[in-house]
């Protein structure tokens, strides 16, 4: 019986990637300018609209909208600065929950990279299900812990700590930064609320945009640092965070752009005063004033402002990828 050599195995035959055709590529890029492209220049369009007073507005090309943004209703007899403030309030609480998210999302994920594989995909699953939960239920959610009635609130006054604070006389900070009333705790509305359910609202996206990062991490680099004599958090500081900076500025920057929509959230939590400019977009469009095409630009003046945003993270993130 003789010995087959490898000249004698058959040749596995070669696998052949085909190419696109050119109607699928056609087809490819109809379909994005359909779902993107056509609703962009819709609102565009509607910007530059003319409101009818009791008529709904008719179709045009005047820029009245955009200068009630930018210079207010009464230009040139006043100048208003409301819907700028809007769009600042929009950027701070943006900024500020995208950055707690990411803050809290890492250390969690950093320690889930390192459980078993059984382990991380428990926990996978359980925050890809948490994705299903609209902003509606859970700002219903943090409504009913943060009440002054049945949340946390009532909790810290039943445990004795609103009255250890004012023993202390520290009760008067909180009363300052507008977290209590004259007698106990009150978290709505205030912007502590609403950044932390912002937070909240976006931590699970945090932690799937890092897991990619920091599982392919290599190991090997942590136990050298240890080994060398390194402590957990000059290990963390200089070989992880170094790893994966990109990756935590590119995270934070998606979920700011993420949140600059966000709605329920600020009509729920934040003061009338310091409204975003998406709760100002509905009110124009669906509230009181029915005045579509003044919501329409300021739709267009808040993509605007997200798209030089993501143009800005990718330059600086070029940057950084070859310094």
């Amino acid at each position: 019986m003789s010995l087959s050599t490898a000249e004698d195995l058959p040749t596995p035959a070669p696998i052949v990637v085909r190419e696109p055709s050119l109607w699928f590529k056609l087809g490819l890029v109809a379909l994005l300018a359909l779902l993107c492209l056509v609703p962009f220049l819709f609102v565009l369009t509607i910007s530059f609209g003319h409101k009818i007073e009791g008529a709904g507005w008719a179709f045009g090309f005047e820029f009245s909208h955009y200068k009630r943004f930018f210079l207010g209703a009464t230009w040139p007899e006043t100048f208003q600065s409301l819907y700028i403030q809007r769009l600042g309030y929009s950027l701070f609480f943006a900024a500020i929950g995208a950055v707690i998210a990411v803050a809290l999302a890492f250390p969690f994920t950093y320690f889930l990279t390192r459980m078993s594989r059984r382990a991380q995909t428990v926990w996978l699953v359980v925050l890809l299900s948490s994705l299903s939960l609209s902003e509606v239920f859970i700002v219903m959610g943090w409504d009913i812990l943060l009440s002054a009635r049945s949340g946390l609130p009532a909790l810290l006054d039943g445990i004795g700590f609103t009255d250890l604070m004012k023993d202390l006389g520290w009760f008067q900070w909180f009363r300052d930064v507008g977290l209590a009333s004259p007698r106990a705790f009150k978290f709505k509305t205030s912007g502590f609320a609403t950044v932390l359910c912002m937070a909240y609202l976006v931590w699970p996206y945090a932690v799937i945009l890092l897991y990619p990062a920091l599982s392919r991490l290599d190991p090997a680099l942590v136990e050298a640092a240890r080994t060398m004599g390194a402590r957990p958090g000059q290990v963390v500081r200089t070989v992880v965070l170094p790893s994966v900076r990109l990756p935590l500025f590119g995270s934070t920057l998606l979920l700011f752009v993420f949140l600059l929509g966000t709605y329920v959230t600020i009509s729920v939590f934040a003061d009338p005063s310091q409204h975003t400019l998406a709760v100002s977009i509905y009110d124009s469009v669906r509230g009181s004033t029915l005045n579509a095409p003044f919501g329409a630009a300021q739709s267009v003046i808040l993509l605007i402002t997200a798209g030089l945003f993501l143009i800005a993270g990718q330059k600086l993130s070029k940057a950084g990828g070859t310094a």
